[in-house]
């Protein structure tokens, strides 16, 4: 639900007010035919290649949504903004998928697991990155993986997470954590890009249960 190539924070932006033109972003909306091939293929490569289950956190406009709905994925996202989940409801309109209004930090998706859990550009915002890690992989079924796309973006005033801070959070609670560097794909982005974009995969190492028992104590 987040793009920070003008230096805005999520907590100064009224999401609700620019849910009509958030599409219009190539990366946002991919109506461009080659910068959706782009995206499908890449997280063709990050979810699993079986229909699973699949939490969409910060789900925005539901455009990932759809291209894991389209390659056979039961999707559930959430987003904190009424007016993005409206339209996401539309876009993915008779499909198997759920969208709910909340918190992307503590979705509220009761007892419910998943196979992958996939957020992007969202982490970075969040006031305590390492406890949403840690809810996010209470929140998936043993052999599930979080799919996290982040960045750091603008050169005067950059706000984003790196790369390897990022990996530095995670490597205690997940297996291998495999990064991509999505920087130098301009099909991606619908543009050429200097500035640091990049994917984690990583499976949770603990089950979901201790890892969701570990963050509802505060751990």
């Amino acid at each position: 639900m987040t793009n920070q190539s003008d230096g805005m924070t999520s907590a100064n932006v009224d999401w609700d007010a620019r849910a009509a033109s958030f599409d219009e972003e190539p990366d946002h909306g991919l109506s461009d035919p080659a910068v959706r091939r782009a995206w499908a293929g890449r997280l063709r490569g990050w979810l699993p290649g079986r229909a699973d289950d699949v939490l969409d956190l910060g789900c925005g406009t539901g455009s990932l949504s759809l291209l894991a709905s389209e390659q056979g994925h039961r999707v559930t996202g959430v987003d904190l903004s009424p007016a993005m989940v409206t339209l996401a409801r539309e876009k993915l309109a008779g499909r198997d998928a759920v969208f709910l209004v909340g918190d992307a930090a503590a979705p509220p998706v009761g007892e419910q697991r998943f196979d992958a859990v996939l957020v992007r550009h969202v982490l970075w915002a969040l006031p305590d990155p390492a406890r949403a890690l840690r809810h996010w992989c209470g929140l998936l079924r043993p052999g599930g993986r979080l799919v996290l796309v982040e960045g750091v973006w603008g050169s005067t005033d950059p706000v984003g997470i790196p790369a390897d801070r990022l990996v530095g959070l995670l490597t205690p609670m997940a297996g291998q954590v495999r990064v991509e560097r999505l920087s130098g794909d301009p099909l991606l982005w619908g543009k050429e890009v200097t500035d640091e974009r990049y994917a984690v995969v990583a499976p949770a190492r603990a089950s979901g249960q201790e890892l969701g028992e570990a963050s509802a104590a505060g751990a």
